[in-house]
């Protein structure tokens, strides 16, 4: 039993919500409500509620959403590292939408694809918004408890984070906001539901703080830069509002941030490692553009500091701090004020392109890629759309992905030396960047209807790698022969700034991305853009750096289409690989299906055994829909013939090949689908006088026929003689009717076969 107590009300125009504050009383516990209006729904928190032994808890509602949001932190750092350990965690719990999660055991297990790429979005606007210098780990957890079809819990899950942080002792630069915009006929939606975000040309995720834009993610149908300037800035004006709604519950109800040890580099070490070390001498270290020159020049530098700080204990733990730092300094000045790159580039300039298809023989399509030290192997294979992947989650919205990306990332890309354990989040994230990138210039399943694969083997890796697996895949596609509706190129656009000063720079290296500011990657076509990601390790960008990153990576890619990309492969290929299964398609009554599949599967499983194909049924409606694939097309077309054959009744005129399944004296049995058996009489077998049935047909043997009769029982009667004459143009040389008169006429109940056996009398 609650017994609530409404403490104010306040209202004020902030993209039309309102505010209201709520104390709830459960016995001896007491909380606190928090509600606003966004975007037609009602936002709820919940402070106090669950969780109090977190640093920090928020239990959100937005419609029929909830997800809970908690912010925990060690009282102690991590000793030995020098990077500040931040794990963020999303957690889709299958109640949450009805559901028992599938397989053996029962229980949700590793988290999904979209747990993943949620618990990163949630990451990027958040890291940098911690101190630097921070050394305790951190954990932010969102557990999916309802789902409201209309009210995202991914973007619940964002907003989330940052209230149960911004009220926790953790320390916090914040808060941060997140807003989602979709667009369905030219028109933006805000925060829209699930159907809209899958349907729509536009998935645009856009975390700001109280100044600029701190993260975008977006997937687009093609969209001119302008139309997303105007998409981010509309998100960015609305995710003020939430900060403000933030800020109140912070102000009521928020900690004081506690205190912690420090892990900057001392000044004075600063000073020592300079007269170590020179400035010019760093800049000779660093400035190079091959990777591993550059990591044996560091080593080396290390290496002479470790001997001079060699009685300094307290200065050696931080020392590879203090390197990072060193190097970090060194590489921004060259670039921001000297206006040089560590690879001797300009600004503008791109690293050396290189493309080429069909570097591996036999699979469906290949394509590789470089630039610089960058590069890519991209393989696609091509399967029925039976293949597809399934999806269980909790969006009802996506159950099957049809074109599936997988990008992987060795050792030896990078010169190291590990095992592979499987794809990591990063891995993961990659791939579904170069996925999105491509998905909207796919063709229908109408058009080319197939399951697609793309996988982006990473041979070598000194910088945006994912953008390289968006240009190599694109090419295997298109090598493929898939008809994609316009080529996609991918290049990233990195950021150094200094108090006011700022420099924009395309296509970053491993370095640059290392010790910059930014790492902002778009890719699509010459028309517009597909997908969007953007990284930052400052609290934000300002309307000029956004605009002036959108115009610079526009112009590199539509250069690296034109000059690279469509020089190696002009166009999607007309004809797929030789090793790649062929797709045919048919569409046959839905009460049909049934007979194509036969008891147990009987007779599907025959059409495949003997046409070497493989066959899928989908039902819609009063059709289905009937898939064929197999490397053969002659084969293919034979199956198509037989279902269709099932599907449809046979009429007088129509034209089959058919199997010969028996033979006797006076003619040939020929099937021509399963259960549609036909009587070839002797004196149809050929144009010319037959004596025996063997001189011209065997059991087995695949022969055109006609069907000439169908009698009153449902038997039919088949002519080999009439194809060879209508359809070879062959001339008779017997006549048939004086030859008939003077043949005994066979027993009626020896004449077998019919239309359908399953009603033959």
């Amino acid at each position: 039993m609650y017994i609530m107590v409404v403490v104010y009300g306040v209202f004020f125009s902030c993209f039309g919500p309102s505010v209201k504050y709520i104390f709830f009383m459960e016995g001896v516990h007491m909380f606190k409500q928090y509600e606003m209006e966004l975007a037609g729904r009602t936002l709820r928190v919940d402070i106090g509620r669950v969780c109090a032994q977190a640093n920090g808890a928020a239990l959100m509602h937005y419609g029929d959403t909830v997800v809970l949001s908690t912010a925990t932190a060690s009282k102690e750092p991590r000793e030995g590292i020098d990077f500040f350990p931040l794990s963020v965690e999303y957690e889709e719990k299958m109640y949450a939408a009805g559901k028992i999660p599938g397989g053996f055991n029962k229980r949700e297990g590793k988290a999904s694809e979209n747990a993943i790429l949620t618990s990163r979005v949630i990451d990027r606007p958040m890291r940098p918004l911690f101190p630097k210098d921070y050394r305790n780990d951190v954990t932010l957890n969102n557990m999916v408890m309802s789902v409201d079809e209309n009210c995202r819990p991914e973007l619940l899950a964002m907003i989330g984070s940052a209230i149960a942080t911004s009220i926790s002792d953790i320390p916090f630069d914040g808060p941060c906001a997140t807003t989602q915009i979709g667009m369905i006929d030219g028109e933006f939606i805000v925060n829209p539901s699930q159907a809209q975000w899958q349907d729509g040309d536009l998935q645009l995720t856009v975390a700001s703080t109280k100044q600029k834009v701190i993260m975008i993610e977006a997937g687009a149908n093609e969209i001119p830069e302008d139309k997303m300037i105007e998409a981010i800035y509309k998100a960015h004006d609305i995710n003020q509002t939430i900060i403000a709604f933030i800020d109140k519950i912070v102000a009521e109800v928020g900690k004081e941030k506690h205190s912690y040890v420090s892990c900057a580099v001392p000044a004075e070490m600063f000073e020592a490692m300079k007269q170590v070390v020179s400035p010019e001498e760093m800049e000779v270290a660093v400035f190079t553009d091959d990777k591993q020159t550059r990591e044996k020049n560091i080593d080396a530098v290390t290496e002479k500091m470790k001997e001079a700080f060699s009685d300094n204990e307290e200065w050696l733990a931080v020392l590879g701090e203090a390197v990072y730092q060193y190097q970090k300094k060194t590489v921004r000045k060259m670039i921001l004020k000297d206006h040089k790159r560590p690879d001797g580039r300009a600004i503008n300039q791109i690293r050396p392109l290189a493309a080429e298809v069909d570097i591996i023989p036999r699979v469906h399509g290949s394509a590789m890629f470089t630039r610089g030290q960058t590069q890519i192997c991209d393989v696609v294979t091509l399967a029925p759309l039976s293949e597809a992947q399934k999806v269980d989650g909790l969006d009802e919205n996506v159950t099957t992905k049809r074109y599936i990306h997988h990008y992987n990332f060795p050792s030896y890309s990078v010169g190291e030396t590990k095992p592979s354990r499987g794809p990591g989040r990063r891995e993961i994230g990659h791939g579904a960047l170069a996925e999105k990138a491509l998905v909207p210039v796919l063709p229908s399943e109408e058009e080319f209807p197939y399951a697609i694969r793309a996988v982006s083997e990473t041979f070598e890796s000194n910088g945006s790698t994912s953008m390289a697996s968006t240009c190599a895949s694109c090419m295997s596609l298109m090598a493929a022969g898939v008809p994609i509706k316009a080529p996609v190129a991918g290049i990233s656009c990195g950021l150094i700034t200094e108090g006011d000063r700022w420099m924009t720079m395309v296509d970053i290296q491993g370095l640059e991305d290392f010790f910059g500011d930014m790492d902002f990657k778009v890719a699509g076509t010459h028309d517009g853009i597909t997908a969007i990601q953007m990284d930052l390790k400052i609290s934000g960008l300002t309307p000029e750096m956004v605009k002036e990153a959108l115009a610079k990576t526009h112009k590199a890619r539509n250069y690296i289409l034109d000059e690279v990309m469509l020089k190696a492969i002009a166009e999607p290929r007309e004809e797929l690989s030789k090793y790649a299964p062929k797709m045919f398609t048919t569409t046959i009554p839905a009460d049909k299906i049934s007979e194509v599949i036969g008891k147990s599967g009987k007779v599907i499983k025959e059409i495949q055994a003997e046409c070497e194909v493989k066959v899928d049924i989908e039902e819609d409606g009063e059709l289905g829909q009937v898939f064929v694939s197999g490397i053969d097309s002659d084969k293919c077309k034979r199956a198509i013939e037989i279902i269709n054959t099932i599907a449809v009744d046979p009429e007088p005129g129509a034209m089959y090949l058919g199997k010969v399944t028996r033979i006797m004296d006076f003619g040939a049995f020929v099937e021509i689908a399963p259960g549609k058996e036909g009587l070839v009489h002797i004196s149809q077998l050929d144009v010319k006088r037959t004596e025996n049935v063997t001189d011209v047909v065997n059991v087995g043997d695949i022969i055109r026929v006609k069907v000439m009769e169908i009698d009153d029982k449902g038997r039919l009667n088949l002519s080999r003689r009439q194809v060879l004459i209508d359809v070879d143009g062959l001339v008779p040389e017997n006549d048939i009717d004086a030859e008939r008169a003077a043949r005994p006429r066979r027993p009626h109940n020896d004449r077998r076969g019919g239309f359908n056996r399953n009603n033959r009398k």
